[in-house]
């Protein structure tokens, strides 16, 4: 297919200099781009015959050295820079920082995929929505850029400056896995391989909480791609909700709480042998003698959970099933929120 090269000459850095209202005005011409996306229509003119100025049409040639130039001229200009086509474009050393008092730039739903943005200059850059498949952004300073909703699939983070950056809440597979279930375990794949890259880019910073946070995130999606009511996918899911995957100790204090309480209820209607005296739920005894039986086996159950097992109190029948198994988890859980809690402050 031959690409379609033309000249443009350089947009003034401050058109409002110039006396005219639009780049259209300042050009002569009055036939604009084709292009319309959220921020209004493209005011760009474009040649006879062509329905897209340079930065939408696909065919225009990218590759060249000037490009660079003439976008940081573009993005001075304050007009909006929406949908541009810069598959393969060679950014490297992009200066796209608004050094006024005014709003970061914004690059938004762009399609920047393999393109080259080496040591670029992008400090609170909007990115929202761009396609940034396999993009290199090696050595580039993204302190604050926001980032939420690009294709991060494959992108090269190689000492890339992370602080505070703008992920979203979503990442774009994931997105897409719920609006396409059909497609939902090749889609959560991808989802899982963009997580663990910036995961691994962000432990390699020592920026271990957005680490954990994205290690947690590819754990999800690891299950999600597993068969539904599997074994597999019912245990992964168990462990997510006790600890977050080893990322929450909290979680974990949660589960035991949970546990504590639900046994409790479990000796009260099983039955506790407390001094001969059997504490057991009894409708005839009234309210305040069946508070007080729960507030013993509540207690009896902290001491079951955390395996001091005192010997005032004692099970008998299913409660010694109960507290069996309370002993048991009890044990492991407080291991393993030891275990978390140390993790977490030596980060």
């Amino acid at each position: 297919m031959a690409v379609n090269r033309r000249s443009f000459a350089p947009i003034p850095s401050d058109i409002s200099n110039h006396g005219v209202d639009s780049v259209s005005e300042l050009y002569g011409e009055t036939q604009e781009c084709a292009f319309s996306g959220s921020t209004g229509r493209c005011q760009e003119v474009v040649d006879s015959g062509q329905s897209l100025c340079f930065w939408h049409d696909p065919q225009a040639d990218k590759t060249g050295a000037d490009v660079r130039e003439r976008l940081e001229q573009r993005a001075r200009t304050g007009l909006p820079m929406e949908g541009f086509f810069l598959h393969r474009a060679d950014l490297d050393h992009i200066d796209l920082v608004n050094h006024g008092e005014g709003k970061p730039y914004r690059l938004i739903n762009c399609d920047l995929s393999r393109a080259s943005l080496r040591h670029g200059h992008l400090y609170r850059l909007d990115l929202s929505g761009s396609r940034l498949l396999k993009a290199n952004f090696a050595g580039a300073n993204l302190h604050r850029a926001d980032l939420a909703g690009c294709n991060l699939l494959g992108v090269n983070l190689k000492n890339a400056l992370l602080e505070h950056v703008h992920w979203g809440e979503k990442l774009y597979q994931e997105q897409q896995a719920d609006q396409h279930p059909q497609q939902a375990v090749e889609l959560y794949q991808e989802a899982e391989e963009t997580a663990r890259n910036i995961r691994r880019h962000c432990e390699q910073q020592g920026m271990m909480s957005v680490a954990g946070h994205f290690y947690y995130r590819e754990r999800v999606f690891h299950r999600r791609q597993m068969p539904r009511f599997s074994r597999h996918r019912l245990l992964s899911w168990l462990v997510d909700k006790t600890s977050g995957y080893g990322e929450s100790p909290l979680r974990v204090v949660t589960f035991s709480l949970g546990l504590i309480l639900s046994c409790s209820f479990l000796y009260l209607f099983s039955g506790l042998n407390s001094g001969g005296t059997v504490l057991k739920f009894d409708q005839s005894l009234g309210f305040v003698t069946n508070l007080h039986y729960w507030l013993d086996c509540l207690y009896f159950s902290v001491v079951t959970f955390t395996t001091l097992g005192y010997g005032d109190v004692t099970p008998t029948g299913l409660s010694r099933i109960v507290a069996a198994c309370e002993a048991f988890t009890g044990s492991f859980s407080l291991a393993l929120f030891v275990v978390l809690f140390v993790r977490k402050m030596i980060r």
